[in-house]
């Protein structure tokens, strides 16, 4: 389910033009004639990283019960009850006139939440007539030109928070109805099982000294304080070139999709084997699809040298995966069922990180003094990179957009220098971070 935002206004302010531009496609036909467009149309749409469906509405007129107008209007009325938000143009040319001033009163009646958007402000166009937006009722007018991309920025930030607060409820509400999809991998013979039946508190999965005992990834649904969990056990994954047997293949390529599907997985090592080549094969896929990892190491009664284990496993995180810094290392004994709460609030420690939203505001001013400490080195020709504008684009894991005017030459080093400062600055250590650099025009020419 995704945040609907309808875009309504008299005949011809520019309301299928807004479309196109949100939607990237020139889907609504466009003409200076009014009246063009008739039935409501729908699109998938983005703006800045933000996504949302958008609907193109007829322009608002009133008729008599039964003419076109008559039934363009109910449309209308239809397309504003359905949406989250919804965006009120006027044509500043204009100026507000009597039509727009009457739906006004209309729509500030309706229980959706509308956004009042000034269009066609491009060029040399005088903008005293923003300010008879005031005389809507409707809150500030946001100031653009659909057809010439200006003002983009203003009207994201009008609809963010529109946005990001029925994601976040959306996100919620499947979270409550949803499990935890928990998913424990490591190499054969490594505990997998006896950790699922210790867990469990029962002798749900068959165990054995041999290696290679579970075969199918089993699935169990199980509750822990009161939070839904789908605990998925799956069969050792061994190195590629030791598997011959087919069975042993299908059982490591589901073991696999396992991994994909999961949010939160559990790498389980022995003291006597940390993060040996295949566990990194394992680990780096773990976080290359996006997912939340702990390291459990299993067996932990039986270590004789526990320091130099911790050490080493320390050594190989900073070495080998010191793309995702801060990951979760939990000690326990499956057997025993030693360290089961500490793994388990670790799980949902990772979940809630991995889940993380952080207000645009608050990231630019991050953004604002990260730049200041370091600037930026020069690129092509000699010339600045400027880091324009950040948000968050997503969560599990958290996804962020930078807009700055030379991405292709942006170092590298730089950009783990901005991955660093996030996982710091807001306590983002332990999950996948992912940063997109995006082109474009300053977003505050236009203020």
């Amino acid at each position: 389910m995704s945040v609907t935002v309808s875009i309504i206004g008299r005949p011809n302010v520019g309301k299928s033009t807004l479309f196109n531009r949100l939607t990237g496609k020139k889907q609504a036909i466009v003409h200076e004639m009014p009246g063009v467009t008739r039935d409501r149309r729908e699109g998938d749409a983005s703006l800045l990283g933000i996504d949302f469906k958008v609907i193109d509405t007829a322009g608002m007129e009133e008729g008599d019960e039964g003419s076109l107008e008559h039934g363009m209007f109910k449309q209308t009325e239809r397309a504003l009850e359905e949406s989250d938000v919804a965006l009120f143009l006027f044509d500043i040319r204009a100026g507000v006139t009597p039509l727009d001033a009457h739906f006004a009163d209309i729509i500030r009646k309706s229980k959706t939440p509308v956004i009042l958007v000034a269009n066609k402000c491009e060029g040399s166009i005088v903008k005293n007539n923003v300010y008879e937006g005031y005389s809507l009722g409707l809150g500030d007018p946001v100031v653009i030109s659909a057809e010439h991309a200006e003002g983009m920025m203003g009207l994201f930030e009008a609809l963010e928070p529109f946005i990001r607060t029925k994601s976040d409820e959306i996100e919620d509400a499947e979270e409550e109805e949803s499990p935890l999809q928990l998913a424990i991998v490591g190499r054969p013979n490594v505990g997998k099982s006896t950790l699922v039946n210790s867990l469990l508190r029962d002798e749900r999965l068959l165990t054995g000294p041999e290696a290679g005992v579970t075969r199918d990834s089993i699935a169990v649904d199980w509750e822990w304080k009161g939070r839904k969990i789908r605990l998925v056990d799956t069969a050792g994954l061994r190195r590629r070139a030791k598997i011959t047997c087919s069975v042993e293949k299908m059982s490591a390529s589901n073991a696999i999709k396992v991994i994909d599907m999961a949010q939160v997985v559990i790498l389980m090592l022995e003291p006597d084997g940390v993060l040996d080549k295949q566990d990194l094969v394992i680990a780096k896929h773990v976080l290359d699809e996006g997912r939340a990892l702990i390291i459990a190491i299993n067996k932990w009664d039986t270590a004789t040298n526990k320091n130099a284990v911790l050490q080493k496993l320390k050594g190989k995180l900073m070495t080998s995966l010191n793309q995702v810094q801060g990951i979760h290392t939990i000690t326990l004994s499956a057997l025993k069922g030693q360290g089961n709460g500490k793994l388990m609030q670790a799980v949902f420690d990772v979940y809630e990180l991995w889940n993380k939203r952080i207000p645009t505001a608050q990231l630019n001013r991050w953004l604002d003094g990260m730049t200041e400490r370091h600037a930026p080195p020069l690129g092509s020709r000699g010339r600045h990179i400027r880091m324009r504008y950040i948000t968050q684009a997503k969560a599990r894991p958290p996804t962020f957009a930078i807009f700055t005017n030379n991405p292709e030459n942006l170092p590298k080093s730089y950009t783990r220098y901005l991955i660093k400062g996030l996982r710091e600055s807001f306590g983002l250590k332990g999950v996948p971070l992912r940063i997109n650099l995006k082109k474009g025009k300053n977003p505050y020419s236009d203020k």
